[in-house]
């Protein structure tokens, strides 16, 4: 008789276990789906902030309708003096690229350069407000400082990216 009981009572325990475990899981279902849905509207604004940020990128325009532009000249520019206290300067060459399609094109594109003293005085700016070591390992920071401060000059984003053929730091 007892472990006719026993029997019983432990039947009982797993009904009432799986009857509560019902109700919590159809209590959380609906709060769970919530959440849900705010991350996805939380990923994709995300998403969106990182796409549309800068305009169009070099990787969003097709090979086709990119032009390059070297600059000609060889730039020698002094960093902002570091930690070390040293004078450290860099000889760069510039390139720009541009979108052939892009309504800024038509107006600057074709005499770009005519505008490359203007260019190279940006280049020279930006690259100056860094030093050695923030230059030496971060090079990409510089070229998208000096693409925003290009596309506000030009007040288009028909240049999408900036570049350096070569570059020397010391």
């Amino acid at each position: 008789m007892k472990k006719n009981l026993m029997s019983v009572l432990i039947l009982a325990l797993v009904l009432v276990n799986t009857i509560l475990t019902a109700i919590l899981a159809i209590g959380i279902i609906p709060s769970v789906k919530k959440s849900n849905q705010l991350v996805e509207t939380v990923a994709s604004a995300i998403n969106l902030e990182l796409n549309g940020a800068n305009g169009e990128s070099a990787a969003s325009v097709p090979m086709a309708q990119i032009e390059t532009y070297d600059l000609e000249n060889e730039m020698t520019i002094n960093f902002k003096k570091g930690e070390d206290g040293k004078d450290h300067y860099v000889v760069l060459k510039a390139s720009i690229s541009m979108d052939t399609k892009n309504k800024g094109y038509k107006s600057y594109g074709k005499e770009i350069s005519t505008k490359a003293s203007v260019i190279q005085n940006e280049i020279n700016s930006v690259v100056s407000s860094y030093t050695y070591e923030e230059f030496r390992d971060d090079q990409q920071a510089v070229q998208d400082e000096i693409l925003k401060n290009l596309r506000t000059m030009f007040d288009s984003d028909f240049i999408v990216s900036v570049g350096f053929s070569s570059v020397t730091c010391q």
